[in-house]
């Protein structure tokens, strides 16, 4: 018997390799698929805003990397005692107006130089709802009435319009992003998932209507534009799991299997058989590096060490590319 509906994921002609450049962007979601590349030696840069949710705050962003966009205090404002960027996740937040600056020139200098030689671009969607500020934002704002927020910071909602971004307003987004992401990468692939996790603040209809709106823009643009791809991070979960066991006890997020599921789904179909039998190899080693023994001193653990050490030089001097020289720190002076 068959317990699971059936789907077809479509590969890129040319997956993803060890020797790729991977810049991922978006929802909370985009970091269960970008901390499992990393954790596995993959060159990769994430969120370099911070998590967005909407198509206009990613298309923002993205632009931003392009220009280079280096903030001033003017672009900051301030609420309860803590210096915010409304293009900005609040972990970049600060109750000093320079260290806050720092840090978001820092992260917009390293995306720029990043982008340049970026291999493939993942961008997860999350909620086609978009906030705009209104006229009782602080005065002077740092943005005009109308203008789109990435994160709302926790202000009060009068300071907002919630719209809800059209078919046709996102695709807008995406093209306009697109052509002047090829202009100034060429080489650049993209990669487009919708994130799984249910906004239910927003309703549970409204939240349909809101992914549905997603999907059918990503759609349009992977039929459109050559290098385009599409990953069904949604449906796996939502069509292929389909069970409140797959999520956590907010029956919202995907939860540790879940989205391990998808990430075994994502190795098979987007990263190469090669660098598929290397990720092996690694993991191995890193499980390794994370085991915790409670009695260090013992032959056995020393011996546990030294047969890791050994393995992961040699894994290092057949893959020059590779850095692994944490995990060699690790095994040396453990």
């Amino acid at each position: 018997m068959q317990f699971q509906l059936p789907i077809q994921i479509k590969s890129p002609e040319t997956r993803i390799s060890y020797r790729d450049k991977i810049l991922l962007t978006g929802s909370c979601f985009t970091e269960h698929i970008g901390n499992a590349l990393q954790d596995l030696k993959f060159s990769v840069l994430q969120n370099p805003n911070g998590i967005l949710f909407d198509p206009r705050s990613v298309c923002s962003s993205l632009l931003s990397y392009i220009e280079n966009k280096q903030y001033k205090k003017e672009d900051l404002f301030l609420l309860n005692e803590v210096w915010n960027s409304w293009e900005h996740h609040s972990r970049f937040s600060n109750i000093n107006a320079e260290d806050c600056l720092r840090t978001i020139n820092e992260s917009q200098e390293q995306a720029h130089n990043f982008l340049k030689n970026t291999d493939w671009l993942i961008i997860t969607l999350g909620s086609s709802f978009s906030y705009r500020l209104t006229g009782l934002t602080p005065n002077p704002s740092p943005c005009g009435v109308g203008s789109g927020v990435a994160n709302c910071h926790r202000a009060p909602s009068q300071w907002f319009n919630k719209h809800l971004l059209s078919i046709d307003e996102t695709i807008s987004l995406l093209d306009g992003a697109y052509h002047r992401l090829k202009q100034f990468n060429p080489k650049l692939k993209i990669i487009f998932t919708i994130s799984p996790v249910r906004h239910v603040r927003d309703g549970v209809i409204e939240n349909n209507r809101s992914k549905a709106r997603l999907i059918e823009a990503v759609h349009y643009m992977v039929n459109k534009f050559p290098g385009l791809y599409y990953f069904p991070a949604y449906e796996l979960v939502i069509d292929v799991l389909r069970d409140y066991r797959f999520y956590d006890i907010d029956m919202v997020h995907p939860n540790y299997p879940a989205t391990e599921f998808v990430m075994e789904k994502f190795k098979e179909n987007f990263i190469d058989e090669e660098s598929q039998q290397l990720m092996e190899e690694i993991k191995k080693i890193v499980t390794a590096r994370k085991h915790k023994a409670f009695q260090q001193e013992t032959n056995a653990h020393k011996n546990f060490l030294k047969a890791h050490l050994e393995k992961t030089k040699e894994l290092q001097k057949k893959i020059t590319f590779l850095d692994l020289s944490d995990e060699i720190n690790y095994f040396t002076s453990s």
